[in-house]
């Protein structure tokens, strides 16, 4: 089944809440990404990082999903960044417009040091 194609994991590291996308993120990680996204904000965190290291794919509706992602973070005054992106998919961000409201880092470590520099600035 096509459901299974993308693990969702959420943690906390350094006060930034990390959503690790494990898979391909298509239509069917609509749901798995918007609950974990909610678990967070719950959780009071103001610093988001998608974290697409283990990612392979992302077709038009995954991004779509991301797309409302980044307007939900915008509504609730957060902080959103993006780790682990293959080169293709960062220059995919940028050509839709995503890079505008979430900051591209090559690796986790790098962005946990980006929000650093926000938060102490």
């Amino acid at each position: 089944m096509l459901e299974d194609e993308l693990t969702v994991n959420t943690r906390q590291r350094e006060g930034v809440a990390i959503i690790d996308l494990i898979g391909d993120v298509t239509t069917f990680a609509e749901e798995k990404i918007n609950t974990a996204y909610q678990e967070v904000t719950n959780q009071g965190s103001r610093l988001v990082l998608l974290n697409f290291r283990q990612n392979d794919y992302i077709n038009s509706a995954g991004i779509a999903i991301l797309i409302g992602i980044v307007t939900e973070v915008n509504r609730n005054s957060q902080k959103l960044a993006v780790s682990g992106l293959s080169q293709h998919f960062q220059k995919i961000f940028r050509m839709v417009g995503l890079a505008q409201y979430a900051d591209i880092y090559q690796d986790e470590d790098e962005a946990i040091q980006g929000f650093k520099s926000i938060t102490t600035t």
